[in-house]
């Protein structure tokens, strides 16, 4: 009977052993899936489309990491576990921002060939008055024309980009126009008559 209970003594002190060994590993499989989450985040432009799912994944992340240096491994392992999650969350909030700001960069770019139409009407109007101004008015309307084709083409691959360049091209449109009502409101020079 002794040695049936030192066997089983035996038995409970080996199992907790082996409780004790397995949680002290570090949670590498669940760090790998994070990792591979977090590629797939930035792959997808997370951080610029879903910037506040992103931050609050990668702050899981860095909280898991530390954890990992503390070797406190079964707090990193849910951590990796609950980045993960966030991780993926934010991956498909960057696909519906990247489509919502395509939406807007477009929308940028038919205003800005609306007001360059009306700009040109206008720079007709004006043409007699920026004589000063002419060389300035062309090298400015070939750059906006070839600035516009860019951003068009940035669109689908880069719409927080071509919304920034829309951005700069609202301010040629803005300077011109204030340019434009400038000179309209001048009065027209007119030529002094000739001493005979």
């Amino acid at each position: 009977m002794e040695r049936f209970r030192y066997s089983v003594s035996l038995m409970i002190v080996l199992a907790l052993a082996f409780v004790f060994v397995g949680c002290a590993t570090p949670p590498d499989a669940e760090k790998s899936g994070a990792q591979a989450a977090m590629d797939a985040a930035v792959s997808a432009g997370a951080d610029k489309y879903a910037a506040a799912d992103f931050g609050a994944a990668k702050s899981l992340w860095d909280t898991s990491e530390s954890q990992m240096k503390d070797k406190k491994y079964k707090e990193a392992k849910q951590g990796y576990i609950d980045a993960k999650a966030a991780l993926e969350k934010a991956t498909s909030g960057a696909q519906a921002g990247k489509k919502a700001m395509a939406d807007e960069a477009n929308a940028a770019v038919a205003s800005l060939e609306d007001g360059w139409k009306n700009l040109e009407a206008t720079a007709k109007t004006v043409e007699k008055k920026m004589k000063e101004k002419k060389a300035d008015w062309d090298e400015d309307a070939k750059a906006f024309a070839e600035s516009l084709k860019a951003t068009k083409d940035m669109i689908a691959a880069d719409p927080a980009g071509a919304k920034a360049k829309a951005g700069e091209l609202k301010a040629i449109l803005d300077k011109w126009d204030a340019t434009f009502k400038e000179l309209a409101a001048a009065p027209a020079k007119t030529e002094a008559p000739k001493k005979k």
